[in-house]
C-alpha cells in the first residue's frame, strides 16, 4: 500500500475547497430569492392562523410577529374603515396573536351608538359558524365573517380627531 505524497494531499484538499466554495455561492445566490418569496403579507398570516383577511386594512405599512405571539402592525397613518359600523385603526395596532384570536387589543376602536369604544378582542371560535365576535369591553358583538373577507381601504383620519365634539362645534362647558 503506497503513502500519498504531501502534494498529493494538498491537491485533493484544494479540489475539495473549490467544490464547496462552488458550492456556497451558488447557494448564496438562491437564499435570498427563496427568501423573500416566502415573505408573508399581514393578510396571509391572518389566514394562515384562522382569522379572516378582512380584519386590517390594505393600507399596512408593516408588521412584526414576537415568538411570544405579540403582533404589531403598522399603518402609514391612522385611518377610517367600516365594516357593519365605523371602525378607527390608529397607526399603530398591537395584539396578541394566537390560532382563531387576537386579544389584548390595542390601536382599534369601533363606533357604537355614537360612542367610540376600544376593540378588546376578536375571536373565532368555528369558522363553519361564519361569525368573528368583536369584545368591546362593555359588551360581545357577532358580526358576520363575510364582512372580513377582503382588507378594505381605510381613508385617513382627517374627519376624526381626538376631539371631535369641539370640531363638531360643541364643547364642554365648566361651571
Amino acid at each position: 500500500m503506497a503513502v500519498p505524497s504531501t502534494t498529493s494531499i494538498k491537491n485533493k484538499a484544494s479540489s475539495f475547497t473549490k467544490q464547496h466554495l462552488f458550492f456556497l455561492i451558488i447557494f448564496s445566490f438562491l437564499l435570498p430569492s427563496s427568501s423573500l418569496s416566502s415573505s408573508t403579507s399581514i393578510h396571509d398570516l391572518l389566514v394562515s392562523r384562522g382569522l379572516p383577511a378582512g380584519l386590517l386594512p390594505k393600507e399596512v405599512k408593516s408588521y412584526t410577529l414576537s415568538d411570544n405571539g405579540t403582533l404589531e402592525v403598522f399603518l402609514h397613518e391612522p385611518c377610517l374603515t367600516k365594516y357593519e359600523n365605523r371602525v378607527f385603526f390608529d397607526s399603530v395596532v398591537r395584539a396578541n396573536l394566537s390560532y382563531g384570536s387576537l386579544s389584548g387589543v390595542v390601536g382599534l376602536s369601533q363606533e357604537e351608538l355614537f360612542l367610540w369604544l376600544p376593540v378588546k378582542d376578536i375571536i373565532v371560535y368555528d369558522p363553519k359558524s361564519g361569525l368573528i365576535l368583536f369584545d368591546i369591553g362593555l359588551a360581545h358583538k357577532q358580526l358576520s365573517l363575510s364582512l372580513f373577507e377582503d382588507p378594505p381601504l381605510c381613508k385617513p383620519q382627517g374627519i376624526l380627531k381626538n376631539n371631535v365634539r369641539k370640531e363638531k362645534g360643541f364643547e364642554a362647558v365648566t361651571y
